[in-house]
């Protein structure tokens, strides 16, 4: 129990120096997405510190598909070093408002180009959905988002929310699902050899010429292709 504790405290002193680092370096280039891909070099270290095992499958498929729109399930604070392993240049995510507020690294994010929402506000969050799509298109990035919106916390991989797909939708860029396995299921922080989490990319989902007609849909059947394949995923681990 205590190299858990000991771990998260090593894995936020880690973030906080990515925060310093990544403030300094977006003043110099402010919302330049690819500060976010050098940066993601450093974070990823986390799984090192937490003795996480990371076996990647697929990437390719990300860079062959950029930019476009990526999802991945949440189930933990850690998601983010499990990210920063696959994480395409000129990619960036979508985050609520209030990480702007932890220290250091909150600056870092929103200096690195991430989009911040007001998910309280639904009508702000609507017009910023239009602006991520925009974003994609003419701005030669890709976005990272969970679409279950909440962290799960071993209860599998909940209902996905619909803002990721009309995004995909109004911006007609192939969706990647990106899955990730069950930490609650393969992984013993008190251990020094955690356990291994496995990350995949399925074949992207094409959106042209969707509509909005054809969100309800879309949404459905993502979370069905990423809920069966974590599931396929723990039962390999297990």
């Amino acid at each position: 129990m205590i190299l858990k504790y000991f771990r998260f405290f090593l894995c936020g002193i880690l973030l906080g120096l990515v925060g310093i680092f990544g403030t300094i370096l977006g003043i110099l280039r402010p919302f330049n997405p690819n500060n976010v891909y050098l940066m993601a070099k450093f974070v990823k270290l986390g799984t090192n510190i937490l003795g996480i095992e990371v076996e990647k499958r697929n990437i390719e498929i990300m860079k062959g598909h950029h930019p476009g729109l990526f999802i991945s399930n949440h189930q933990h604070n850690i998601d983010i070093f499990m990210a920063c392993h696959v994480l395409p240049d000129r990619t960036v995510s979508l985050g609520k408002k209030s990480i702007r507020l932890i220290p250091l690294f909150g600056q870092f994010y929103w200096l690195s180009g991430n989009v911040l929402i007001d998910r309280k506000n639904k009508r702000k969050a609507h017009g910023t959905m239009d602006e991520v799509a925009s974003q994609i298109r003419e701005g030669n990035k890709s976005i990272w988002m969970m679409p279950e919106g909440t962290r799960s916390h071993g209860r599998g991989v909940l209902p996905f929310k619909k803002g990721a797909f009309f995004t995909a939708i109004n911006a007609q860029v192939p969706i990647s699902p990106i899955c990730v396995s069950s930490y609650d299921k393969s992984i013993d922080f008190s251990k020094w050899k955690a356990g291994k989490v496995i990350v995949e990319v399925l074949d992207p989902i094409p959106t042209k010429g969707l509509t909005k007609r054809d969100v309800g849909e879309l949404c459905q059947t993502t979370h069905e292709l990423v809920k069966n394949k974590v599931q396929e995923l723990d039962n390999e681990l297990s």
